[in-house]
């Protein structure tokens, strides 16, 4: 059976995304698939090829002032012409984003990359969890201890460097890379036998 591509396309500003997106580097690797980290704001002529290459991308951002970095914005743009060719059309894609307060409007920031996806003809990966911390035995120690369905969602104190980044928060990401790999595999094997 083919080994699952999966990509992680994302900008990280102050470096707490670029840990959440290692985190899911490591879960999708973790499930077998072959990973790249691509940072938008750096992207090369062979990078967008890796992309075009993948199986599956998972897009990620730090949530600035509601939505996703101006950095991402330009891939996103950018992205407009493996829309006019429908390039990526039937791709898996997924996401995740970090910002400084708890909620922070990170939910338009996830729906920014839904609808990207949407846009390009991509199929939405959720997180596939239950909420977490919600209870009174429940605790910030919990996978998606911020309670988002459609990605990974961080909270990262504003005053703090990357070591900041939350344990659950990193774990939440690094289920998603899972999540997604696993996905991947059950997509590059039905078209195997479709084929």
């Amino acid at each position: 059976m083919s080994t699952a591509v999966v990509s992680v396309a994302f900008h990280s500003g102050y470096g707490h995304t670029a840990v959440l997106a290692e985190a899911v580097r490591a879960g999708a690797a973790d499930a077998g698939a072959e990973v790249h980290l691509i940072d938008v704001a750096e992207i090369t002529e062979e990078q967008w090829t890796l992309l075009d290459g993948s199986d599956a991308i998972v897009f990620g951002s730090p949530t600035y002032m509601g939505t996703a970095s101006g950095a991402f914005h330009v891939f996103a743009e950018a992205t407009s012409a493996r829309w006019a060719t429908q390039a990526w059309q039937d791709k898996l894609a997924a996401g995740f984003t970090n910002s400084g307060s708890k909620n922070g409007d990170k939910l338009h920031t996830l729906q920014f990359f839904q609808i990207l996806a949407g846009q390009l003809g991509m199929h939405w990966v959720n997180l596939g969890l239950m909420p977490g911390w919600n209870s009174s035995t429940g605790s910030e120690h919990d996978l998606n201890r911020l309670g988002v369905s459609l990605g990974a969602a961080a909270q990262t104190d504003v005053d703090a460097g990357p070591e900041g980044v939350h344990k659950a928060d990193a774990a939440t990401a690094e289920h998603l890379g899972r999540r997604v790999a696993e996905t991947a595999k059950v997509f590059v094997a039905g078209r195997t036998q479709a084929a």
